[in-house]
């Protein structure tokens, strides 16, 4: 999926319930995670839930995979990827991943507690990218 095709689907869910399915089915629809790869090494600090991510590299672009033990997280991490996937390190850091978030009506309805893991994964894959 594309971000376009992202922000379309969001826009044409009124209903904060619709969208919050959406969310969920989104993490549902993420590629499988290897049991191998959760590791202190691939995890996300700074989450309240189990958080981790792998990457590889495809010449000087980044694919990022992720799971979560939360299913609104898993969401989320799905809303992230398809933002950074496929991105050189240069166009990772240079995301504003925070101004889509808002512009997704995300901010307003996602608790805080998950709103800062949302942030410590964004830090974590410009961490990665550097």
């Amino acid at each position: 999926m594309t971000s376009e095709e992202l922000f379309e689907n969001f826009a044409y869910l009124t209903d904060w319930e619709d969208k919050y399915r959406y969310l969920i089915e989104l993490g549902d629809n993420l590629p499988p995670f290897a049991e191998a790869d959760k590791t202190e090494e691939n995890k996300v600090n700074g989450c309240m839930s189990q958080v981790w991510f792998t990457y590889r590299q495809e010449g000087d672009k980044f694919v990022f995979n992720a799971t979560s033990d939360a299913h609104i997280v898993r969401g989320l991490e799905a809303i992230l990827l398809t933002f950074v996937n496929g991105k050189t390190a240069v166009e990772i850091q240079q995301l504003d991943i925070a101004k889509y978030f808002r512009e997704l009506g995300l901010e307003e309805h996602i608790s805080p507690t998950r709103r800062n893991g949302f942030f410590a994964m964004i830090e974590r894959i410009k961490e990665i990218a550097k």
